[in-house]
């Protein structure tokens, strides 16, 4: 489980969604998603897993970036795809 000691955490900065009209990828591919998660590390907004393409995990272990924050209205939990835990 995650901590405030977690050196996950230390890759959170301060982000500008990169596409906050929806998942940057199924934009792209013209795909639907059910959810979005932006990145807390880069503002990549991907779709979640329960979207079709599961955009956001693919971001997090590709490119090494594993915190995402619920990028839907109302709603401001964090998740770790590493730990996969909420942070």
């Amino acid at each position: 489980m995650a901590t405030l000691t977690d050196p996950h955490l230390s890759l959170v900065r301060p982000v500008t969604p990169r596409t906050p009209g929806g998942c940057e990828e199924c934009l792209i591919l013209g795909s639907e998603w059910v959810h979005l998660r932006l990145c807390l590390t880069c503002g990549h907004v991907g779709c979640c897993d329960s979207s079709p393409l599961r955009h956001a995990r693919a971001h997090a272990f590709a490119v090494g970036h594993p915190i995402v924050q619920s990028y839907e209205p109302g709603e401001d939990w964090r998740w770790c795809y590493v730990d996969e835990t909420f942070v």
